[in-house]
């Protein structure tokens, strides 16, 4: 199993307080043979009897190396492996990327990083990692 993100814990906080159970610490997602590793599940029940039950799996992505784009690469390759595998396996399970939110003012708010988010499809959970709470769900 991959360690843990500097800011799992953070984000642990943030999803519980936000309602959120988390049901997998790390989901393991199978496909192919091979074994794979998103950082969390979690589910909520929710209110309206329409929707049901909601399911997430998060990848953390912490931004700390010298190169936004090195980060960038990684974060979303596994983003789009994990979707792709998501799709097929656990369709109801929707996939965010949880970045800080100094990454996402510093990137994410920026031109190119809207760019990114749209042509990639990314959902988002930009999180306060001092505070341990969710700042913000950007879904596409």
């Amino acid at each position: 199993m991959p360690a843990l993100d500097l800011y799992h814990d953070a984000v642990v906080k943030g999803l519980t307080d936000d309602g959120w159970t988390i049901t997998d610490d790390p989901l393991r997602i199978g496909f192919g043979g091979q074994n794979y590793w998103v950082d969390l599940g979690a589910a909520r029940d929710t209110i309206a009897a329409e929707r049901g039950d909601e399911k997430i799996a998060v990848e953390i992505k912490s931004f700390l190396s010298p190169s936004t784009a090195h980060d960038l690469h990684e974060a979303v390759g596994q983003y789009n492996n994990y979707r792709d595998i998501l799709t097929e396996t656990e369709p109801d399970r929707q996939l965010f990327l949880a970045v800080t939110e100094e990454t996402y003012d510093r990137f994410f708010a920026e031109k190119y990083g809207q760019f990114v988010i749209k042509r990639q499809r990314l959902d988002l959970i930009v999180f306060d990692p001092a505070q341990e709470r969710i700042v913000q769900w950007i879904k596409r």
